[in-house]
């Protein structure tokens, strides 16, 4: 449900959003509008890199009756965390990364599960793409118990190019799939770590499973052919924890 504050409507209401700096998930438009004003906060949005979808008028309608002028923006819950300042700062504080990117998960509950146990487990951050990922609004706050006022989430402008810079900063790549070739616990989760976690519908795109290092399974053994992606999370993450706290306790 869309709760009234995660949204703002109306085109100078939008305009005086965007110049306040707060964090815009997306703006709906209306389908083949067309006028000055709409032109302007459309050449707005686009220098401030925020992503526009334009929608017929019944979906505009359908979040609020009020005047909105042909165009919504929702507002996100948190403000992103930068990659730059984020991953030198996690060596400095002499930590061993661990990063969940979330490739096409779009479920709000489900992405707010993922970030309670990630938080709770003390990864150090959720990577998710710029377009075609979660709406990060008050349910998602509310599903993560609030972990999501503490866990840093990155919005990257393309998945494929942030594992590249990941890789060159020391990290393996790790994807949970079901096209796995080895269970997820033999794998070594005690460098610095990126795993990588898919919609439910279709898992993890090609193009990143390609440039993996690693992919990982977990072995179903019941008749149900897999996990709902929030419960898989909590197994990979929690491996990796584990396998920590003993290197660790080991030295």
């Amino acid at each position: 449900m869309i709760q009234k504050h995660d949204f703002v409507y109306g085109i100078q209401a939008i305009k005086e959003t965007v110049s306040a700096g707060k964090t815009i998930e997306k703006v709906l438009i209306k389908k083949d509008l067309n006028n000055e004003a709409l032109r302007e906060l459309q050449h707005l949005l686009r220098n401030s890199n925020i992503q526009i979808q334009y929608v017929p008028q019944e979906k505009l309608n359908s979040i609020t009756r009020k005047n909105h002028q042909g165009a919504i923006a929702f507002i996100s819950a948190i403000d992103y965390a930068n990659a730059d300042f984020l991953i030198p700062k996690i060596f400095e504080d002499g930590e061993t990364p661990l990063l969940i990117m979330l490739d096409g998960v779009t479920d709000v509950r489900n992405f707010g599960s993922i970030c309670r146990t990630a938080e709770c487990a003390g990864a150090h951050g959720i990577i998710v793409a710029r377009k075609g990922s979660v709406l990060i609004n008050s349910d998602a706050m509310k599903t993560s118990a609030g972990a999501l006022n503490y866990l840093p989430v990155i919005r990257a402008d393309s998945l494929l190019e942030t594992i590249d810079t990941l890789r060159n900063s020391g990290f393996q790549i790790i994807a949970a799939t079901e096209k796995g070739n080895k269970d997820y616990f033999t794998a070594d989760f005690t460098a610095p770590t990126l795993i990588i976690m898919g919609a439910e519908d279709i898992g993890i795109s090609d193009d990143i499973l390609k440039i993996s290092d690693e992919l990982v399974k977990i072995p179903i053994k019941g008749n149900v052919e897999s996990l709902n992606v929030s419960n898989a999370s909590s197994i990979i993450i929690y491996e990796a924890i584990r396998q920590r706290l003993v290197t660790h306790s080991h030295q």
